[in-house]
């Protein structure tokens, strides 16, 4: 394959996510010497397609009536839309990809994903679907930076005929991209996590802010209360996309998030002190024990 900055990426879907790989790839990948590569966008959002032109993030802009166009000269393709809405347009589009092109996803939930692969894959084209684990409270390419990727996972599950060579390509190209640590694992696996490191947290961040008494409640944060709800000022369709095409997954992990918080109750009814204090230390434990595996990695 080509130089990465020789290379034609298109985004699919130019939000904060896909502003943030146009971005990235911008600053990381085609701004050298010698560069021949470009960066195509198309998005239905005709201000966000504006946008990135004018800070010259994409060389071309595709409406979304022309982007069979746009995808058949492209070498790399990152489809940067709802899961649902990834589906679709990987199966509608499907026979206009660039042979011996790498097509990839960043879809937060697999599993619609994985049960349509018959209508989605070719033997021509490499599909590596993945998961960037990266992002922010605030939607919209206004919102996109290249800096969110800096130091974060990106998870791939990559298919059993997945070709080698372009799957190490394109693990080498986000790392170029500032991911730190690339998981392989299957659809099923990362379903299963993801419900819980990012879904759940959702969950517990906006059942928290709406049990808040009053809005005034903040002026006695210290932090905490802060830290904790950041990802309340949620992308509600999104993140209502999400629950439930992974709801049978979220709903194991509420379950035992209700357990352990019925666990404190019962403790703090009780007045058992003792008992208290060893569970929060054991939960101490635990916790560094995870930041210590995260650091090794």
């Amino acid at each position: 394959m080509k130089r990465f900055c020789d290379l034609n990426y298109a985004i699919v879907g130019l939000g904060l996510m896909g502003g943030s790989f146009g971005k990235a790839l911008r600053l990381k990948v085609l701004d050298k010497e010698g560069s021949t590569g470009k960066i195509f966008g198309s998005d239905k959002n005709a201000s966000a397609l504006q946008a990135a032109c004018d800070e010259h993030i994409i060389d071309r802009e595709f409406p979304i009536s022309e982007v069979d166009k746009m995808l058949l000269d492209s070498d790399v393709v990152f489809i940067c839309l709802y899961p649902a809405a990834t589906v679709d347009f990987l199966i509608s589009h499907r026979d206009f990809f660039k042979a011996n092109s790498i097509v990839t996803d960043i879809s937060g939930v697999k599993a619609e994903l994985f049960a349509h692969l018959q209508e989605i894959v070719r033997d021509d084209v490499s599909f590596i679907p993945g998961h960037p684990m990266a992002g922010g409270e605030k939607e919209g390419f206004f919102y996109s930076s290249a800096k969110i990727f800096e130091g974060r996972n990106y998870i791939l599950m990559p298919l059993e005929n997945t070709d080698s060579q372009k799957l190490e390509t394109f693990k080498r190209l986000i790392e170029t991209l500032g991911f730190k640590r690339i998981v392989q694992t299957e659809a099923s696996v990362h379903d299963h996590k993801i419900a819980f490191t990012s879904q759940l947290c959702h969950v517990i961040a906006s059942a928290l802010v709406d049990s808040a008494e009053d809005a005034e409640v903040t002026a006695f944060g210290g932090g905490s209360f802060e830290d904790l709800t950041r990802i309340a000022l949620i992308n509600a369709p999104l993140w209502t996309e999400l629950f439930l095409a992974n709801k049978k997954e979220l709903l194991l992990h509420i379950g035992r998030f209700e357990s352990s918080l019925e666990k404190f109750r019962t403790l703090l009814e009780n007045s058992d002190g003792s008992a208290l204090q060893e569970t929060l230390e054991s939960v101490r434990q635990k916790r560094a024990d995870m930041s210590r595996l995260d650091i090794s990695s």
